[in-house]
């Protein structure tokens, strides 16, 4: 077959149009692979209460509610209330390193609940609500533990610090009714005596990490 002069003059803008299209947009794909975000998890007791003060971290992209640190597989809340499983319940955060540091996400940990009690948080009993650092890599690992150890040392606390610092296994993300739980039902009692006064105690604290 002929390929006449015209149909190649025709032809040829056609294919440098194509091609700056695509290298502007693998372009745009690789900007975007280049902007890492990271996940930390966290167990600091009932994850209403840790979801709704991560959720206001200025660097944090997402806070969702699951479990950690157990066996079965597709453990239900119900499952978990029963403090028969090694699950904890946790609030996993995906962030952005460049806002806020996984060192800040931890003193904000810390600050947040009571690190000394062991399987409670309040009137919340079982090991389902053990305070526990699950880390994603070694590097979490090492800055979780320093931390941790420098707390000590400080004697910030009358007791002793009893906080879980193990490697993430068997992540489940909860139910959806759980998602946004505080934001959903502000008015509930649970919400008002129990996380409201954590909620401003962490922005009363931490005002340079709210977002705007």
């Amino acid at each position: 077959m002929r390929f006449d002069l015209t149909m190649k003059n025709q032809f040829i803008p056609f294919l440098l149009v194509s091609l700056f299209v695509f290298i502007s947009y693998t372009n745009a794909q690789t900007e975007m692979n280049d902007k890492q975000y990271q996940k930390a998890t966290f167990g600091s007791g009932c994850f209403w209460c840790s979801e709704a003060i991560f959720t206001r971290v200025n660097g944090v992209i997402d806070a969702v509610p699951g479990y950690a640190g157990g066996t079965e597989k597709n453990p239900t809340y119900e499952l978990i209330c029963t403090g028969t499983t090694r699950y904890a319940e946790v609030t996993q955060v995906t962030f952005d390193p460049s806002v806020v540091s996984y060192l800040t996400l931890l003193k904000i940990f810390w600050e947040t609940h009571d690190p000394t009690t062991l399987n409670r948080q309040g009137a919340d009993t079982g090991p389902q609500y053990r305070s526990a650092i699950f880390y994603h890599n070694n590097e979490q690992k090492v800055i979780a533990e320093n931390l941790k150890h420098d707390l000590e040392q400080a004697k910030i606390w009358d007791n002793p610090i009893v906080t879980e610092i193990s490697s993430l296994t068997n992540y489940y993300q909860a139910e959806d009714y759980h998602l946004d739980f505080y934001e959903r039902n502000s008015s509930n009692s649970y919400c008002n005596f129990v996380i409201t006064p954590k909620i401003e105690k962490f922005e009363n604290v931490f005002k340079e990490q709210l977002k705007k």
